[in-house]
């Protein structure tokens, strides 16, 4: 595949005359996601960042397919909090369009329409490769491969911070959580940190006293909030700090985190450590960076979509990217052509520079891109990547430990098949 992005084929093309410009016909893209609920900032700023890589290529002549240019056209649905809401979305996008690529966060929302999806071969984007299965040959995870890639938060910190011993941790009870919290367990475990205390609540969320006082009562060197959704995140952080916590928090994302540093403070905020940086971090400009261009659409994002910026904004654009190159290298849309064509080389190029496909002893099928990924701490109340961690050369050393702890879960692929996750109770945990 090639490793030129499509920002870059972009200025070469703005100089070549377009095909086939204002035609009719159109690609047509699903978008079925959360845009609404306390996963919102999983979807709606997705969708935002897939708006501007939308009207990017449209405004060079679309996508080239036998000769001709085609524009793209993005139909968005809710998948909302229920199985019943995403199917409901997923009826309205099939029935009204013809979908070639279906853009899905994942999990429940994807559990509940996978059977109609693989029927009409739709070549399907998650974000969660633990949806993967050998079941589903045309779900894809290109771009984020959560939570495989918060191994290299916990690495960092156990190389750089060795005071650091002990750890409490906490997880929803969901596609989200569960296998983030596996992925964690995993991680500690190979950097030698002990886990002293665990905490699981329902999905819908719980009272931040509820979940973070166990975790503080044992007094860990580090609070972990795993994959915890934005508004838990922030009530957990909050509570750690009306409590006096002086320690390390480690969270997968920390969405909004200005709104936290404005709220607790400069210095109670420095050094908490997650996976997402924002794109006009210096860093990004010296990476060998697939996303070209990350200063440029993180300015036109804040332009248009102001304070709204999330771990996701970019992802689904990301997706957008590989899969646009796809397209141009097989000459059709046709799902197996395209993803042919995504594998043809065996290595591609995602957001972060090279990766690889992965994911057979894991989920069955070696359907999601594994390479580097950014560590991202708080300094000075500015987001910055300290360290692009390898994914791939930890999973060579440490997978059959993920494996023991998804197993450990239900999340391994043959343990989720025909199983609903939803309405499981807080559970609150040590571990010796």
């Amino acid at each position: 595949m090639e490793t030129s992005s499509f920002a870059q084929r972009l200025a070469i093309s703005g100089a070549m005359p377009r095909l086939s410009v204002g035609m009719a016909s159109t690609v047509d893209i699903g978008f079925l996601a959360p845009l609404s609920g306390q996963a919102e900032s999983w979807g709606l700023p997705g969708l935002q960042g897939c708006r501007i890589w939308e009207r990017w290529l449209n405004r060079a002549g679309g996508v080239l397919i036998g000769g001709r240019r085609y524009p793209i056209a993005i139909h968005a649905q809710d998948c909302g909090d229920t199985d019943q809401a995403a199917r409901d979305g997923a009826a309205q996008l099939l029935q009204t369009h013809d979908i070639k690529l279906m853009m899905m966060l994942g999990g429940e929302a994807y559990g509940a329409v996978a059977e109609d999806l693989h029927a009409r071969r739709i070549l399907t984007s998650t974000l969660l490769p633990s949806d993967l299965s050998p079941d589903s040959p045309y779900l894809i995870a290109p771009s984020e491969v959560h939570p495989v890639y918060v191994v290299t938060g916990v690495e960092w910190l156990a190389r750089t911070r060795p005071n650091l011993k002990t750890v409490a941790l906490c997880a929803q009870q969901d596609g989200m959580g569960l296998p983030s919290l596996a992925t964690y367990r995993a991680a500690f475990k190979a950097a030698g940190i002990e886990i002293v205390k665990e905490v699981q609540y329902p999905a819908e969320g719980a009272p931040a006293e509820y979940v973070a006082s166990p975790m503080l009562a044992a007094n860990p060197d580090i609070l972990c909030w795993c994959t915890s959704y934005t508004p838990m995140v922030h009530a957990l952080t909050e509570y750690a700090a009306a409590q006096g916590y002086l320690g390390q928090i480690l969270s997968c994302t920390l969405d909004h985190y200005q709104k936290l540093v404005a709220r607790l403070g400069t210095a109670f905020m420095e050094g908490v450590t997650f996976q997402f940086p924002d794109f006009d971090d210096p860093a990004l400009s010296e990476k060998a960076f697939f996303f070209n261009q990350p200063n440029a659409f993180f300015e036109e994002y804040n332009a248009r979509y102001p304070n709204s910026w999330t771990a996701v904004s970019w992802e689904y654009a990301a997706i957008f990217d590989i899969w646009h190159a796809a397209v141009e290298k097989a000459d059709s849309v046709t799902p197996s052509s395209v993803l042919a064509a995504m594998k043809q080389l065996g290595h591609v190029t995602h957001a972060f520079g090279p990766a690889e496909w992965w994911g057979q002893d894991l989920f069955g099928i070696d359907n999601a891109l594994v390479g580097d990924w950014p560590v991202v701490t708080v300094q000075g109340g500015r987001a910055r990547v300290v360290e692009f961690g390898s994914v791939p050369e930890w999973l060579r050393q440490n997978e059959a430990l993920l494996r023991v702890e998804m197993q450990d879960l239900g999340q391994m692929w043959d343990q989720r098949i025909g199983r609903n996750s939803r309405g499981l109770e807080l559970v609150s945990r040590g571990v010796s």
